[in-house]
């Protein structure tokens, strides 16, 4: 009886610990700015480290030996081409019919070209508007198929599927030999596995340094002031063409490019090759 007392007060005990250990976890994971919500929330901070291990134990194998595309780098692009003073605008969920085109018009007022990271069913359901992107001079970027923001915790086969899939799909819609020219994981969702997919296949990992949070429609005034706060963390502005109403989003950008424009700032594409 002694024996059996001991042994489901030691029961007790380990489950109070382990409730224990899931409570902080969740705060601790709640802290740090991650969510697995559709908006993108950055994990650039994270990348090489400990994200990327967890990707990588999630995929299970070995990525597909593919000879690596030469002079694309598989790290998460961080400058412009532009330079040092220039800012990348790029534009996420896309393509929409209604959106896109609002979008263009107000990169056209500024001469501002921009990069299109394409959701592959929405390309291939509206290639009109692709073209429309590539004939203005934007670059594509592959935002995979379903904007899986768990991604990273998914197996390599999957990951694979997502990214060269959508690249087909935004490719068939561009016509014309476009090529898709970077890859974004949605939410930030970065593996050392994906990230090699990627460059393997021609794609420059995509982040961002500035994330405006338009997708949460929090006002043109917000994501002007957003953009403002925020771009010294580096040259790569989110926004968003896809997921609803774009509204805040169009009348935002244009006082940003007005703004960029009054402060001196060129704008460029992302690095692909440094």
């Amino acid at each position: 009886m002694n024996k059996q007392g001991i042994r489901a007060r030691a029961a007790v005990v380990a489950s109070a610990v382990a409730v224990g250990a899931t409570v902080w976890g969740v705060a601790a994971f709640v802290d740090s700015g991650h969510t697995t919500s559709h908006r993108n929330v950055s994990r650039q901070q994270d990348t090489d480290a400990g994200a990327d291990a967890k990707g990588d134990q999630a995929s299970g194998r070995q990525p597909q030996q593919q000879p690596q595309q030469q002079g694309i780098p598989e790290s998460i692009a961080h400058a412009s081409e532009g330079g040092a003073d220039a800012v990348n605008i790029t534009i996420d969920d896309g393509p929409d019919p209604r959106w896109t085109p609002k979008v263009l018009d107000v990169l056209e007022k500024y001469d501002v070209k921009a990069t299109f990271c394409m959701i592959g069913p929405q390309a291939k359901a509206h290639p009109d508007v692709v073209k429309q992107v590539v004939a203005a001079g934007h670059r594509l970027c592959d935002h995979t198929m379903n904007h899986d923001t768990s991604m990273d915790k998914k197996p390599l086969a999957y990951q694979e599927q997502q990214i060269l899939e959508a690249k087909k799909l935004i490719e068939e819609a561009a016509g014309g030999g476009a090529k898709v020219e970077y890859y974004r994981a949605p939410g930030g969702a970065f593996t050392p596995d994906s990230r090699r997919v990627a460059a393997a296949n021609g794609m420059r990992p995509l982040g961002w340094n500035v994330d405006t949070k338009d997708f949460e429609k929090p006002g043109t005034a917000a994501i002007v002031d957003a953009v403002k706060r925020e771009i010294g963390n580096g040259p790569t502005v989110l926004f968003h063409d896809g997921g609803g109403n774009r509204t805040q989003t169009v009348e935002a950008l244009d006082q940003v490019l007005a703004w960029l424009k009054d402060q001196g700032r060129p704008t460029g594409f992302p690095a692909r090759t440094s």
